[in-house]
């Protein structure tokens, strides 16, 4: 699913070839939405902020095509509404900073973040983010994340950054153990590990003086552990679109982007972008 803010393009016809759903879609909805300091909410506000942006986009992009269409739903569909995205003047490029956090929702390959930072890139008309940083994949319950599991996903970061798609990379929740395993595996170092403030209230010392003694950037943010399910989504998914066997599709992964402009440090747009798939496509 993509609803970036460029113009729609409904009638654009695709490759039998191409039978995954690139669903992958902005969701800036409005400043009346964006205006909230989504920063500041809890789990609970930013889970329902998220919800309301699938089912508002959703919910315009429907309302702009023909019901045969929805009724249909074939496997390969851009869903574009006309004002979701401001795509970045080339003139004001040096003066923006454009940053984005990445989550991986379900079983998927590591060619999400390629997909992921290409698609950004694209709504945003810019060649290059600023800075990444990739939440930690999902596992298993009762397995500890490894440095196994994040190895995959952190190759195609370092492989975006040398073609120089990405500037900076970082990490998010992960220990002093953790961090220092990646650090000393990795050819491309991390410049920033998140830390999430519902799990501790005051950062970690070993984690503190490792950063410290690498140049390793501590922030801290208030993302719940997920933040699509996949029950939400079709939730959301159904309630727009009736029509559609909303069972049948699953979110691959979602990014959140935010363009701040450096001189002033004001927050000029942010939004979301998500890319689902048919099951079994």
């Amino acid at each position: 699913m993509v609803l970036p803010l460029n113009k729609p393009n409904l009638s654009r016809q695709r490759s039998p070839a191409e039978v995954s759903a690139c669903w992958a879609t902005a969701y800036p909805y409005g400043v009346d939405v964006y205006s909230v300091d989504i920063g500041r909410s809890d789990a609970a506000k930013r889970l329902a902020l998220l919800r309301d942006c699938i089912q508002k986009t959703l919910n315009e992009w429907s309302s702009q095509i023909s019901p045969d269409l929805v009724r249909e739903f074939p496997d390969v569909l851009e869903c574009t509404v006309s004002h979701a995205i401001e795509k970045i003047n080339p003139d004001e490029r040096e003066e923006m900073k454009v940053s984005a956090k990445l989550f991986i929702v379900g079983s998927n390959s590591s060619s999400s973040t390629r997909n992921a930072v290409d698609m950004a890139c694209s709504v945003l008309g810019v060649a290059q983010l600023d800075s990444v940083i990739i939440a930690s994949p999902p596992i298993e319950d009762g397995v500890n994340l490894s440095l196994e599991h994040l190895q995959p996903y952190w190759e195609e970061l370092e492989n975006l950054v040398q073609s120089k798609k990405i500037v900076a990379i970082g990490t998010s929740d992960l220990d002093k153990t953790q961090l220092e395993q990646l650090y000393q595996w990795a050819q491309v170092k991390p410049n920033s590990n998140q830390v999430n403030l519902a799990s501790c209230c005051v950062m970690p010392p070993d984690l503190t003086a490792f950063a410290k003694q690498f140049d390793i950037q501590l922030l801290t943010h208030n993302d719940p552990k997920e933040l699509l399910s996949e029950a939400t989504f079709q939730e959301a998914l159904q309630e727009s679109i009736p029509d559609i066997q909303a069972q049948e599709w699953v979110p691959l992964w979602l990014l959140r982007y935010s363009v701040i402009v450096k001189s002033r440090g004001i927050i000029k747009s942010k939004g979301y972008i998500l890319q689902a798939k048919r099951r079994g496509s």
